[in-house]
């Protein structure tokens, strides 16, 4: 079945990073564009970055731009968020996501803390 896997997640301190890794199954992933959104205690879930079926124009939040990285390898049914800078603003569960279908992981869990 069509299934997303998110992993990466974990404590980090301020100025760390992190590298989010979403694993793909049961569709053609080349063919989607696919998603990072990410759900801050408290508060409502937010979209975070984005990046075409293959690979290019990605986008980004403000708050994040500049310091997140969205990538994917095609090949490994992989999308990756590398995460620079970390702030503790950006603890919150992250969660993959493909626009079509409206299909989302279980998500991972960042926190940022010292």
């Amino acid at each position: 079945q069509v299934q997303l896997v998110e992993s990466g997640g974990g404590l980090v301190q301020p100025g760390g990073s992190l590298r989010l890794s979403c694993e793909a199954s049961g569709f053609t992933f080349s063919s989607y564009s696919m998603r990072w959104h990410r759900q801050p205690p408290g508060k409502e879930r937010e979209w975070v970055a984005h990046i075409t079926s293959t690979g290019g124009s990605p986008t980004y939040a403000d708050s994040v731009k500049g310091r997140f990285t969205i990538s994917r390898d095609n090949a490994k049914k992989m999308v990756y968020l590398q995460m620079n800078s970390l702030k503790p603003e950006d603890t919150a569960v992250y969660y993959c996501h493909r626009p079509w279908g409206d299909v989302w992981g279980r998500g991972t869990q960042v926190t940022v803390s010292s």
